[in-house]
């Protein structure tokens, strides 16, 4: 413990045990205690974009700096501040199905939901320096700011100069790669980097969603509070500075005593300022807002279920969004999400609405924000995360290159968590290969990076992980069972009030039939439709490729569903049921890996009132939202197929794809089956040292990570239990109440075998177990075994 504290404060032990009195005199300035530190990568910043990059170049094997001006990590999502973590899921408010962020930010979120599912910010705190701490490769400084760069050539950054305030010690920090993870850009700044602040005109990309500077050019801060119930009546006396007449923010109705924490989002400011020199006047206008508000909810007698109430916490520090951007080799703009542009550098996605706020903020009289989603999302290049003037330098989180309007969509902490993922990976590649960061684009580094990136699983829509090093695909594969559906057994019913439709996978050919048991409260008609996306990869059911209207009588009726069509490729199709309150439709309880119900409903936290209709000149699509309900809501339908529906085989555990698209992409097993188990068999035997385990955590489910609380602390289709044997039936490997989605499993020694068998565990009565991947290396893939 003591070794890992001098790491963890210091990067060295340089403390000085003292037994005796210091007298000390003199006039002579002194100098400060100082430190150098040698590594291979420095990262500013300690948010979850540097958090998330330093974690993944240390399993990387580098020796890595991380520069945290702040007490704890995560920045915005820190117990500073309070912000849940989001991304591409967007509050499971749009169609973006199972698109929640893989790798470390994933890994961070799943165990967050297993200690934390109550959204406790200081739990979160712990969680985030628990797994920067158990990183040897690691040092970590936290209180400590970047003040200086030092250059050995105009475009080439040879050290940083910190100053930590806690232990008066100032770093000298060495390496040959650095990356700008600090939200302002502190080190891109201050070494020369190119960079925009403020909104580019419409005629400089052709955006049609720039703003005007009457709406603004900047996003301001938010600063939230958080209120307690105290069991008895509490008084409140506000501070000289609170703000006395609250009618003067247009929005005071919208205060209440229910809502706290990053659910006032909209208590916002500082768009019209200097958002990285005039952040403490930004800060101190927060305070009078906020303290004037509380003043207002305790005082001004509207409120008589406030008398309980006290203040138990108000941040100190404002949320930032917005200031300077950096410029890479290519920036990112609206027609790349609105349109999906695809890019043969991709390394990560966005999905987060392009999400702009008027510069005034609270005080404006204008909606608090300003949203328009895509119809699914959309790839970031790798040009993106590295300056195009500064050869050594990596941009990760909110400053990377990206257009004003572009950056409404990728600035949100799950999407600059990713980024940093994959600049991680580049610097792992550039340090091996002795390149620098531009070097990694060219196409031999860049399909690496993103076999790598894959591998430790990182989703880059449209791309499929094509490993040759892996020796399942050398594998004949089999399986005790595989998932055929011919009935989905009926175990409760609900009103059609809102419309609904059931996600189905299908392949090439004739599409299946079904059948469901219907009640009608009266005689009426039942309008279905067979609908599919026009996007492969996306999930807006926007064309209609059959409508059936059904007449029922009152009572119980046994509907056929026909739509005599074929498919030509695989894709999900939408059985869809049209809004009628006189209808009961039967659902079941069971789940299952890629089968979901969506529903045509709203969600106003995410700007989705159930159809996006933009005005044309904004430049965004107009579509209908379909989106889950969050458990233990959103139950499948109950229906019955003509023939069983497949798409569960065992051979997808290789086909490069470990998420559910287009098809459910996992090996899945029946329920009746009581020991399910799959089968790796080669023509010889092998040498294996490492399996790599990938199963379903419900990339559909947000994971907000504070102050929203979650159904559960293990997603219901994660297999927790399973044992792995060899061809004599030896048990190599067991695990019993797993939770996470990947699983590495570096065995003790290399084992020689002709066959693995992996025996899971169904994850309840109602969940059929599932594997999304198995990859297999041997000891020759050192750098695989040790960092994958």
């Amino acid at each position: 413990m003591e070794k890992m504290v001098a790491r963890v404060a210091h990067g060295t032990d340089n403390s000085i045990k003292y037994n005796h009195m210091i007298r000390e005199g003199g006039t002579m300035s002194r100098t400060l205690n100082q430190t150098t530190i040698f590594s291979d990568l420095v990262i500013v910043g300690g948010g979850m974009a540097g958090t998330c990059c330093a974690i993944s170049a240390a399993r990387e094997g580098l020796k890595v700096t991380l520069v945290q001006d702040r007490p704890v990590l995560g920045g915005n999502a820190s117990s500073e501040v309070r912000l849940w973590v989001l991304g591409a899921t967007s509050h499971m408010g749009n169609n973006n199905r199972w698109a929640r962020e893989g790798g470390v930010i994933d890994e961070i979120l799943v165990e967050n939901m297993y200690r934390n599912r109550e959204g406790n910010a200081v739990i979160f705190d712990t969680i985030l320096l628990d797994k920067v701490v158990a990183e040897a490769n690691i040092t970590l400084l936290l209180n400590t700011s970047v003040y200086q760069v030092e250059k050995n050539a105009e475009d080439n950054i040879a050290s940083l100069i910190a100053f930590c305030s806690q232990n008066s010690t100032e770093y000298r920090l060495h390496a040959p790669l650095f990356c700008d993870a600090s939200g302002d850009g502190i080190i891109a700044f201050l070494s020369g980097a190119p960079f925009h602040m403020g909104a580019e005109k419409e005629q400089e990309w052709d955006e049609k969603f720039a703003p005007s500077k009457e709406y603004g050019e900047l996003l301001g801060h938010s600063l939230y509070f958080y209120t307690k119930d105290t069991g008895k009546p509490v008084r409140y006396v506000p501070p000289c500075y609170a703000m006395r007449d609250i009618a003067k923010i247009p929005r005071y109705r919208q205060f209440n005593t229910h809502e706290h924490g990053c659910k006032l989002w909209w208590i916002e400011y500082g768009g019209r300022l200097d958002t990285v020199h005039e952040t403490e006047s930004i800060k101190w206008q927060l305070w009078k807002v906020v303290y004037g508000v509380w003043d207002y909810i305790k005082n001004s007698g509207n409120f008589p279920d406030a008398e309980n109430l006290t203040l138990e916490w108000v941040g100190t520090i404002p949320g930032k969004r917005e200031s300077r951007r950096f410029l890479g080799d290519y920036v990112l703009t609206q027609q790349d999400i609105v349109q999906q542009h695809q890019h043969e550098d991709a390394v990560a996605y966005g999905g987060w609405s392009v999400d702009l706020h008027p510069a005034d903020g609270v005080f404006s009289d204008k909606p608090g924000c300003n949203q328009w989603h895509s119809k699914g999302i959309y790839q970031i290049p790798y040009r993106c995360y590295y300056s195009n003037a500064i050869q050594n330098l990596f941009l990760a989180g909110r400053i990377i290159s990206v257009s004003h309007v572009a950056f409404g969509s990728t600035r949100v902490m799950g999407t600059s968590a990713y980024g940093g993922q994959a600049v991680a990976m580049a610097a792992s590649l550039c340090h091996t290969n002795k390149l620098k960061p531009r070097a990694v684009g060219e196409p031999f580094f860049m399909k690496k990076l993103q076999r790598k990136l894959m591998e430790s699983g990182h989703h880059i829509p449209g791309i499929v992980l094509d490993d040759s090093r892996d020796l399942a695909r050398q594998a004949v594969i089999n399986a005790s069972s595989e998932l055929q559906l011919t009935h989905l057994p009926v175990e409760l019913n609900e009103v059609l009030d809102t419309s609904v439709a059931q996600m189905i996978p299908v392949g090439s050919g004739p599409m299946p039939s079904f059948f469901m048991d219907v009640i009608a409260e009266c005689s009426t008609v039942l309008k279905v439709e067979l609908r599919v996306c026009s996007r492969m990869h996306s999930y807006s059911p926007d064309v209609t490729l059959g409508s059936l209207e059904i007449p029922l009588q009152k009572g119980v009726n046994n509907v056929p569903l026909n739509f005599n069509l074929i498919s030509k490729v695989h894709r999900y199709i939408y059985l869809t049921f049209l809004k009628n309150p006189s209808v009961m439709l039967p659902y079941t309880a069971q789940r299952m890996t890629g089968i979901l119900t969506v529903y045509h409903h709203v969600n106003p936290a995410v700007s989705n009132f159930g159809t996006q209709t933009p005005p044309k000149e904004l430049g965004f699509d107009a579509f209908e939202f379909w989106t889950p309900k969050r458990r233990p809501k959103g139950h499948n339908l109950a229906l019955k197929f003509n023939t069983p529906l497949g798409g569960f085989e065992a051979r997808n555990i290789c086909n490069g794809l470990a998420r559910p698209t287009i098809q459910p992409n996992a090996w899945a097993a029946s329920l009746a089956d009581k020991s399910p188990s799959i089968t790796l068999e080669w023509d010889a035997p092998k040498e294996i040292q490492l399996i790599v385990l990938k199963f379903d955590t419900d990339f559909d489910h947000p994971m907000e990570t504070v102050l929203m609380g979650h159904p559960e602390d293990v997603m219901p289709f994660c297999v927790q239990h399973y044992i792995i044997r060899d061809e004599n039936g030896k048990v190599i490997y067991a695990k019993r109440d797993n939770y996470q989605t990947i699983n590495k499993i570096k065995l003790a020694s290399t084992i020689k075998t002709k066959k693995i068998t992996i025996e899971v565990s169904h994850p309840s009565q109602h969940v059929p177990a599932a594997i999304f991947e198995i990859l297999c290396y041997g000891p020759c893939e050192k750098n695989v075994a040790e960092h994958i």
